[in-house]
C-alpha cells in the first residue's frame, strides 16, 4: 500500500537500552518482544512493566510500537497466550506481529480493535498468501526475505489493500522464514519458538569443498528505500533484536539517511559495516542475483572492525534527545495577571499558568529575548519549539525562575499528554473454551511421491500425491488402476503462481480434485478454483485453535506440524481430521539460495541435487526444482508403530522424497518389511518435543 506519508523506518529491540537507541537515531517505529512468545527468545526482551514504560517512551516521540509474539504454540499455553495479549493491549501497543493463524484468532475475540501483522514466519512470497491475510484481516504482512523488487512489486499491485513491510538490513537466514527445522530436529531448539541454535553459521562443505554452506551474507538494501516506497512498501525493516544498541543506531541511522537525503554518506556506511557485517553485504535476493556471492560467514577482520571506540563514537551520536516533536506556543504576560503559556502539537492544545503575578519592573523590564531565551530551553527533552508568539506588557517583570518552571510544567504536562492520548483498547471478556480431545473414526495411510512411477500395491492408500507438474497420461493412468490421487503444491511459490494456477485447472479437469498446500498461498489458491484443501506440515499447525481456524477456512483434513509431540496431539480439540508424518526424510530446511551455490557450482553441473556433509561427516541430501532447494534430515523418521496405536489421528503419510532401495517397493507391506530392518533412523520430536 502507497502511503501518504514517507516509508516507516521500523527498528529492532531486543532492550530499552535499544529503544532509546532506535527512537533517538530517528526511527519512526520499533518492534520488541515479551520473554515469552518471541522469536528472539535470546533478547533481553519486555515483561509487562517495562513494555508499558517502552510504549510510552516512544508514544511520547511519536514513535509507533509492535510487539512480536511470533512463534508457534501449544494448547498448554493459550492462556500465557491470552494473558501477553490483553498485557500488550493493556500497554496500549500498535500492533501485533504475528506467526500463527490460532493466535490472531484469538487476539480478534480479545482485543479486536488491535492490528494485526503477519510475521516473516508464516513464509509469504507471493500474491495470494498476502490476499489470504488481509482476507482474515490482517493489516500488514512482514513479506518474506527471499524476494527481488519485481516479486515485491507484483505483491503490492495484487493486493494494494494490505501493508506490505520488508527487512532492508540485517542477518539472512538459509531457510525461507517459518520452514526451518534443523535446530528443532538436531538438538530441539526450534527456530520456529525462537530458540534457534544458528546450526546454519557452522561449517558444511559441498562436494568435497570444505566451507559454509548455509551461511549467508548480512542482507543490506538500505540504498533502495525510495524505491521500495516507490513500488509500495511502507516500511522498512531492520533485522537485530539480538544485537547492540549500537547496531541499532547505525542502521537505523543509515536508512534515515537513504530515505531522507536519497544517499548514505561514507561514514555512516563504515560505521554499518563496522559494526556487525558478516564478511560484506548482499543485495542478491532483491537484485535477482543469486549464487556465490551472497555466501559468507564471521570473520575475525569482521569482529575486529567492532572496537570499543567505535561503539563509543556511535553512543555519542545519540547521546542527546532527537529533537521530533515540533511544537508552536504562545506567552501572554499582563500587569497583575498570572503569566501563561499555551502549547499546541496536531489536535493537542493547552495552557498552563504561573502561580506568580506579573509586577511592574523596578529596574530591568521583561524583553521578548529574555523570554524566548527561557523558553526555548527544551534541552533534554524530545520537544521543541519551532514558533513562539510573545505577548508582553510594556514595563513588567517576571522572575527568570518563573519563566523556567511555566516551561517545565508546560512540557510536563504534554508528555502526560502524549502518553494518554493513544485510547484505551476495548478488552472482551473471552474465555478459552476447555476442548474435548478429538477421537479418529478410522486410520488411513497416505504417502507423498516425487513422481508418479508408483507400485501398484499403494493403490489402496487414502491419497497419493504426486507432484503438479505431473504429465496427463502418467494421471490418468493412476486414475485407470484406481489410484485415488491429489496434487502437492510446490512449498515455495516465488514467481510461479500463475504457472501453479494453470497446473491446477489442468489437473482438475482430469477429474483430481485433492491437493496438498503447504504455504498460505496455495491455500488461498486452491479454496479459489474450489479444489479440497489438504494442509501439510508447512502450515506449522501446534493448537487447536489453529486447527479451528482451517475447519473454518474449508479444509478437508491437515497434517500437524512435526514439531509437536503425540502427547500434546492426543489433547487436541476439533473436529477436522488430523495427521502426522510416521516416515519419510523430513526437510530440514527449505531454501531459495542452493548449497551448491557456496561452492561455486553451476544449475547445470549439479542436475537438480547434490549432498552436503557436516564437521561429523554426516551427509544431507538436498534437491531443487529451479525455485528452491529441499534439505533432507541425514536419517529417515519412523513412528509408524506410535501412528498406529493412536487413538487421535486420523491418519498418517509416508513421505517419500529420496527414492531410495527402501521408497522403490511395490506394496506397503514389503515398505513396512524393510523399514523395519533399518538401523539408522529417528523418532523425530514427536516423542522428545521442542524447547
Amino acid at each position: 500500500m502507497k502511503n501518504n506519508k514517507s516509508i516507516e523506518i521500523l527498528a529492532p529491540c531486543g532492550g530499552m537500552d535499544s529503544v532509546i537507541a532506535a527512537v533517538r537515531s530517528g526511527a519512526d517505529a520499533v518492534y520488541l518482544g515479551l520473554t515469552s512468545f518471541s522469536a528472539r527468545a535470546g533478547a533481553e526482551n519486555f515483561d509487562s512493566n517495562s513494555l508499558k514504560t517502552a510504549v510510552d517512551y516512544c508514544h511520547i516521540r511519536g514513535v509507533k510500537v509492535y510487539l512480536t509474539l511470533n512463534t508457534v504454540v501449544f494448547d498448554s499455553e493459550l492462556e500465557a497466550v491470552k494473558d501477553t495479549i490483553i498485557s500488550a493491549a493493556k500497554a496500549k501497543v500498535d500492533a501485533l506481529i504475528v506467526q500463527n493463524m490460532g493466535v490472531a484468532q484469538l487476539s480478534k475475540k480479545l482485543v479486536p480493535d488491535l492490528p494485526l501483522h503477519a510475521s516473516t514466519q508464516m513464509s509469504v512470497h507471493s500474491p495470494s498468501g498476502a490476499k489470504l491475510l488481509y482476507e482474515t484481516g490482517f493489516k500488514r504482512v512482514v513479506l518474506s526475505r527471499e524476494l527481488s523488487r519485481e516479486e515485491i512489486k507484483e505483491i503490492a499491485e495484487s493486493c494494494p489493500d494490505i501493508e506490505l513491510e520488508v527487512f532492508v538490513h540485517g542477518a539472512l537466514c538459509m531457510s525461507v522464514s517459518g520452514q526451518c527445522y534443523f535446530s528443532a530436529l538436531i538438538g530441539s531448539r526450534s527456530g520456529n519458538r525462537g530458540r534457534c541454535a544458528q546450526t546454519c553459521r557452522l561449517p558444511f562443505s559441498v562436494n568435497g569443498k570444505t566451507g559454509y554452506a548455509l551461511s549467508l551474507k548480512d542482507n543490506s538494501i538500505i540504498e533502495y528505500i525510495r524505491d521500495l516506497e516507490s513500488i509500495g512498501v511502507c516500511s522498512a525493516k531492520i533485522e537485530g533484536r539480538l544485537k547492540r544498541p549500537e547496531y541499532v543506531a547505525a542502521s537505523v541511522k543509515a536508512c534515515v539517511q537513504s530515505r531522507d537525503e536519497g544517499f548514505i554518506d561514507e561514514k555512516t556506511k563504515e560505521n554499518l559495516a563496522s559494526v556487525f557485517s558478516r564478511t560484506g553485504f548482499t543485495d542478491g535476493y532483491y537484485k535477482s542475483k543469486r549464487g556465490y556471492e551472497m555466501f559468507g560467514y564471521r570473520k575475525k577482520e569482521d569482529v575486529v572492525s567492532a572496537t570499543s571506540k567505535l561503539f563509543s563514537d556511535i553512543r555519542n551520536e545519540y547521546k542527546n534527545e532527537f529533537k521530533r516533536v515540533n511544537l508552536t506556543a504562545e506567552f501572554n504576560a499582563k500587569t497583575g495577571k498570572y503569566p501563561s503559556l499555551n502549547i499546541k502539537y496536531n489536535h493537542i492544545s493547552f495552557e498552563v499558568n504561573s502561580d506568580v503575578i506579573c509586577a511592574e519592573a523596578v529596574t530591568r523590564p521583561l524583553t521578548e529575548e529574555l523570554v524566548k531565551k527561557q523558553l526555548l530551553k527544551t534541552g533534554g527533552t524530545p520537544f521543541e519549539i519551532t514558533q513562539l508568539i510573545v505577548n508582553i506588557d510594556d514595563n513588567l517583570s517576571v522572575p527568570v525562575s518563573a519563566l523556567n518552571k511555566l516551561r517545565r510544567d508546560a512540557l510536563d504536562k504534554l508528555t502526560f499528554l502524549l502518553a494518554d492520548e493513544y485510547p484505551d483498547y476495548e478488552i472482551k471478556d473471552y474465555k478459552i473454551p476447555t476442548f474435548v480431545p478429538h477421537n479418529k473414526k478410522t486410520h488411513k495411510q497416505r504417502a507423498r511421491f516425487t513422481s508418479t512411477d508408483i507400485g501398484e500395491g499403494f493403490k489402496d492408500l487414502d491419497l497419493c500425491f504426486v507432484p503438479l507438474n505431473s504429465p496427463n497420461e502418467d494421471l490418468s493412468r493412476l486414475k485407470t488402476l484406481g489410484f485415488k490421487s491429489g496434487i502437492e503444491i510446490p512449498r515455495t511459490l516465488f514467481s510461479r503462481e500463475k504457472t501453479i494456477i494453470n497446473g491446477l485447472k489442468r489437473v482438475k479437469s482430469l477429474g483430481i480434485n485433492d491437493v496438498l498446500c503447504n504455504n498460505l498461498a496455495a491455500v488461498y489458491i486452491a479454496k479459489e478454483l474450489g479444489m479440497k484443501i489438504h494442509g501439510g506440515f508447512g502450515l506449522n499447525f501446534t493448537n487447536t485453535l489453529d486447527l479451528l481456524w482451517a475447519e473454518e477456512y474449508g479444509f478437508s483434513s491437515t497434517e500437524l506440524s512435526f514439531e509437536i509431540k503425540l502427547d500434546q496431539i492426543e489433547r487436541l480439540g476439533g473436529t477436522i481430521p488430523r495427521g502426522i508424518v510416521s516416515y519419510g526424510y523430513l526437510p530440514v530446511m527449505i531454501t531459495r539460495n542452493c548449497p551448491n551455490k557456496s561452492a561455486d557450482i553451476s544449475c547445470k553441473a549439479c542436475k537438480g541435487q547434490g549432498k552436503m556433509k557436516d564437521r561429523l561427516g554426516k551427509t544431507f541430501i538436498f534437491y531443487c526444482d529451479n525455485n528452491a532447494t529441499e534439505i533432507l534430515n541425514t536419517v529417515p523418521l519412523d513412528v509408524v508403530d506410535s501412528v498406529k496405536n493412536s487413538k487421535h489421528l486420523d491418519f498418517e503419510v509416508f513421505r517419500f522424497s529420496v527414492e531410495n532401495y527402501v521408497e522403490k517397493v511395490e506394496t506397503i507391506p514389503d515398505f513396512i518389511g524393510i523399514l523395519q530392518n533399518i538401523n539408522e533412523k529417528t523418532h523425530g520430536l514427536y516423542l522428545r518435543g521442542v524447547k
